[in-house]
């Protein structure tokens, strides 16, 4: 998969920065020596950190090197590496280990998830929240456009790049061996937008890229086109014209014991 694009991210910057700061809201700690951010991209979740927590030692690390370029520029309060979250380790342990938006393209949860619990000093705390929108409209017509015989051999995998999330359940198994409270919750964020067309742009700089990147020029936007139809059929306007984009996210909180 191409780079992720920091610019075309950072569009809809109000839209992603309400679970940010949702999920900082239930983190129980008045202050923290050491924070992880995983999954930093352009900052957008560290600069939040580095503000709520004065003092603190804050680390964020990402794959993508155009992401952490842009957050070296725009949190210089906070330190940035190239790293992938689900092979981090570190000599020393964490407060806070943070992750917004990110731990859903990273597979085996299973495993992750003690891993970054793993990184926590105890009575630290790992917060998280991950887009729940596998199953809603803008996501199933996704695959359901890839599938069509245009599309369907260069995008054969593509479907894949996105990891299932765990049941509430399997989420409380993975984390209650090394916690001592786990609080989860599931919110709804619904988008009021001037057309589908804004959905779309918001979608290209996540959830589409895994299909607009394998596709030559033509081609994808031959697969925007038939997307974007499919789109109006499932997000009716209001009556004063508006589209509203529903975004399920899921978040938790664990205490490790």
């Amino acid at each position: 998969m191409a780079d992720w694009n920091p610019e075309l991210y950072a569009r809809y910057a109000d839209e992603r920065l309400r679970p940010v700061v949702d999920l900082l809201a239930r983190v129980p700690l008045a202050k923290a020596a050491r924070i992880l951010d995983v999954g930093c991209g352009a900052g957008a979740s560290t600069a939040p950190l580095v503000e709520h927590f004065a003092g603190a030692e804050v680390l964020g690390i990402d794959t993508s090197p155009a992401m952490i370029a842009k957050a070296r520029q725009t949190v210089p309060g906070a330190r940035f590496e190239i790293a992938d979250g689900a092979s981090f380790t570190s000599d020393a342990r964490f407060a806070l280990v943070f992750s917004n938006a990110t731990l859903q393209w990273i597979p085996d949860h299973p495993r992750l998830l003690p891993h970054l619990m793993g990184l926590l000093a105890p009575g630290g705390v790992l917060a998280v929240q991950m887009p729940d929108t596998l199953d809603e409209p803008s996501h199933v017509l996704m695959r359901e456009v890839a599938a069509e015989p245009l599309f369907a051999a260069a995008l054969a995998g593509a479907e894949g790049a996105r990891t299932r999330l765990l049941s509430f359940e399997a989420t409380w198994d993975a984390l209650a061996p090394t916690a001592s409270t786990i609080e989860q919750w599931r919110t709804t964020y619904v988008h009021a937008f001037d057309g589908v067309g804004r959905i779309v742009e918001m979608l290209r700089s996540t959830g589409l890229k895994t299909f607009l990147d394998p596709l030559d020029e033509a081609d994808r936007a031959a697969f925007l086109a038939r997307y974007q139809a499919r789109l109006a059929a499932a997000y009716p306007a209001t009556a004063d014209g508006r589209v509203l984009f529903r975004f399920p996210r899921r978040f938790f909180v664990a205490v490790r014991a």
